[in-house]
């Protein structure tokens, strides 16, 4: 098919015709996001929307036999089922709460999938965010880490940002906000230590100081930084992010024994991974994405190629073996499905309804 070039407002726009859910999820992302602790962000509480519901804590809700349920609010008297992960598990790309991987496995399984997944997370997060609520369960069946990518992705941001717990979604904006935070703590140490000194030795540095806040206020307006990964050593970001990934998920292993629950690894599924041809609406959407893509989607350059594929997956698979964790590749088992060749991405690494439902139904046959 022919590429069209576009600008960024033309790409953004046929992004949202092509796919007008997503102009839900940007907002629902970008515009709602909750400063937490431990996990930094999550989602906003009680949002309502024919497209995305959340609880009272943030997390989507999902259809079941027992109605609308969600970590905050589910039926007691009985055990549940937990789908984590990022925003794949969360459902990024649905037309509905009902198109979730969680959703379908209610009504698959008639039984309850509570969504864990959060959008940006990594796989620490959502160790996390699992460890923060599992207590509130008495009763865990099973437990499906769907993950993988966000961890692999974030890898790629700037070695500057790397930190001893792995790089994260807001990793500039931690770095460059708390940086101005210490400095303006700085000034007010500064200003305190020198209320002795006298009026000609403190004018001097209360202009610099002014200055320098002119100068900040400017830079807080400035040009998102833009990042790539085209400097990161793509061998040691799939061992990083392999290994991260490997630890997050035995965690959850670890504190999922108390229910005897069964904890399933699925890795999740990236456009070039699993598919080799394309329905030309993908292609569309894909050229549309690219021509207006954020710091998130610069850092898929150097992953939509099926080369990197074994080695990321072969890592965390054997890291699984060894953790007696049952481990599948959703990039392996969609060629099972017969809706391969239809159009089912929406960008690089979300699914549109059809695609969601094929691998809850994949994950019901051969996961669990």
């Amino acid at each position: 098919m022919e590429i069209k070039t576009m600008t960024h407002r033309e790409a953004v726009n046929r992004c949202y015709e092509l796919t007008p859910q997503l102009r839900e999820y940007d907002e629902f992302m970008y515009l709602g996001v909750r400063w937490l602790p431990y996990t930094m962000f999550f989602h906003p509480k009680n949002y309502h929307s024919k497209v995305i519901n959340t609880d009272d804590m943030g997390f989507r809700l999902t259809q079941s036999h027992r109605g609308w349920v969600s970590p905050a609010e589910f039926p007691d008297d009985g055990a549940v089922n937990i789908v984590i992960g990022g925003s794949t598990a969360m459902g990024t790309g649905t037309t509905s709460d009902a198109n979730t991987v969680a959703s379908v496995l209610a009504e698959l399984t008639g039984e309850i999938w509570l969504n864990f997944g959060g959008r940006g997370y990594n796989c620490v997060q959502e160790a996390i965010i699992f460890m923060l609520n599992e207590h509130s369960l008495k009763k865990i069946n099973n437990v499906v880490i769907l993950s993988g990518l966000n961890t692999l992705t974030l890898e790629g941001l700037p070695d500057e940002y790397t930190t001893e717990y792995g790089k994260y979604y807001y990793s500039y904006e931690f770095s460059h906000y708390m940086h101005k935070y210490s400095e303006s703590q700085k000034r007010v140490s500064n200003a305190s230590a020198s209320s002795n000194e006298s009026t000609t030795e403190r004018i001097i540095p209360r202009i610099t100081e002014k200055f320098t806040g002119w100068l900040d206020q400017t830079d807080e307006n400035s040009v998102e930084q833009l990042f790539t990964d085209v400097y990161i050593d793509i061998d040691q970001r799939i061992q990083r992010a392999a290994q991260m990934t490997i630890e997050s998920a035995i965690q959850i292993q670890q504190l999922a024994k108390s229910h005897n629950a069964r904890v399933h690894f699925v890795l999740q599924p990236l456009s070039r991974w699993s598919k080799q041809y394309f329905h030309p609406r993908e292609e569309e959407m894909f050229n549309a994405i690219d021509s207006c893509a954020n710091n998130f989607w610069r850092l898929f350059q150097r992953l939509c190629t099926p080369n990197l594929h074994e080695k990321y997956s072969s890592q965390i698979k054997q890291g699984c073996i060894q953790a007696a964790l049952p481990y599948h590749d959703m990039n392996l088992l969609m060629k099972k499905s017969p809706a391969l060749n239809d159009n089912i991405y929406i960008d690089h690494l979300h699914f549109n309804d059809l695609g969601y439902r094929e691998m809850g139904r994949l994950i019901y046959e051969y996961v669990l």
